[in-house]
C-alpha cells in the first residue's frame, strides 16, 4: 500500500512523492563502542552480502546506560557506514533522542514507534550479534513494529511471479503466491505466506510480530526466510529441504523447517 502526493507547479504536476512499505533494519547499540559495532556488522555482512550489504538500518539507542553524546553518535553511524550498510535515521525513542536526531540533521523513524509504546519503554526487537549462517536462527531483518498478532481477512493472492528487486506485501492477513519467487525478490505477510511454486528470494512471515504464522512452500530454495522477527540466512540449502516441498514455523525462538 502506498499514497501518492503530487506537487503542482503551473505547469502541472512537478513531481510525485509516494510513501510506502519500505524495509528497514533495526541495529539495537548494546554498548557506546564504535569499534565493537563495526566489527559485528562488518562479520554480518561478509557473512550474507545479499542481505546486509548496503541495507538502510536505524540505529536504536534505547538500551545504552545514557545517551551518548553527538560525537560519540557520530562515530556509531560512521561505523555502521564502514561496515557496509548505510544509516538512515534513528528509532523513535524519548525527548532526548528526538534533539539529538535533529542536532544530526537526521529523521526519527516512527514505524518502530508500536515497539516502544507497548512496552511502556523504548526497544525495537532488532539486535546486532553474531554473524547469520545457515543454522540456529537469529533476531531479523526487516524488524517491524510489534503489535498484538492481526486478525487475518481473506487472503491477498498474487499469480505472477515475483521477480528480483520486486516487493509484494498482505498487510493483516495471509499471502498466496501461485508464481516462482525469484531471487532478490522478497515476499511479506502479516500472517502466513504460501508459495506454489520456487521460492528463491526472501519470505518473511508474521510481520507485525505474529510469532503462530508460518511459510508454506512447494520448491524451497530460499535464500532467506523469517517468522516474527526471527530469520535464517542460507548461502546453501541443508539437501533434506532442497528443492522440497516444506514448512517452517517458529518454535521457542528457533526456526523449524519440515518437509510436507
Amino acid at each position: 500500500m502506498s499514497a501518492a502526493i503530487g506537487v503542482r507547479s503551473d505547469n502541472g504536476d512537478a513531481i510525485e512523492l509516494r510513501f510506502g512499505q519500505v524495509g528497514i533494519a533495526s541495529v539495537r547499540v548494546k554498548r557506546d563502542d564504535a569499534a565493537a559495532l563495526h566489527a559485528e556488522l562488518e562479520r554480518r555482512v561478509h557473512a550474507a552480502p545479499q542481505l546486509f550489504e548496503r541495507a538502510a538500518v536505524v540505529l536504536d539507542l534505547s538500551h545504552l546506560p545514557k545517551q551518548p553524546d553527538d560525537g560519540a553518535v557520530d562515530a556509531l553511524l560512521e561505523a555502521v557506514r564502514a561496515a557496509g550498510m548505510l544509516p538512515v535515521g534513528l528509532a523513535y525513542g524519548t525527548s532526548e533522542t528526538d534533539a539529538l536526531a535533529r542536532r544530526l540533521g537526521l529523521p526519527l523513524i516512527a514505524k518502530f514507534r508500536a515497539a516502544y509504546e507497548r512496552e511502556g519503554e523504548p526497544g525495537p526487537r532488532a539486535e546486532v550479534g553474531p554473524a547469520p549462517a545457515a543454522g540456529p536462527s537469529q533476531p531479523a531483518r526487516p524488524a517491524e513494529p510489534v503489535a498484538a498478532p492481526p486478525t487475518h481477512a481473506t487472503a491477498q493472492h498474487h499469480s505472477q511471479p515475483v521477480r528480483t528487486g520486486q516487493q509484494v506485501y498482505a498487510r493483516g492477513r495471509d499471502l498466496v503466491i501461485v508464481a516462482p519467487v525469484a531471487n532478490g525478490a522478497e515476499v511479506l505477510a502479516d500472517g502466513n505466506v504460501h508459495v506454489y511454486g520456487a521460492l528463491r528470494g526472501r519470505a518473511f512471515a508474521g510481520a507485525l510480530g505474529d510469532e503462530s504464522a508460518r511459510i508454506y512452500c512447494s520448491e524451497f530454495r530460499a535464500e532467506l526466510v523469517s517468522i516474527a522477527g526471527h530469520y535464517r540466512v542460507f548461502e546453501e540449502i541443508p539437501a533434506q529441504y532442497d528443492g522440497k516441498a516444506v514448512q517452517i514455523h517458529l518454535d521457542g525462538n528457533k526456526l523449524k523447517i519440515t518437509n510436507l
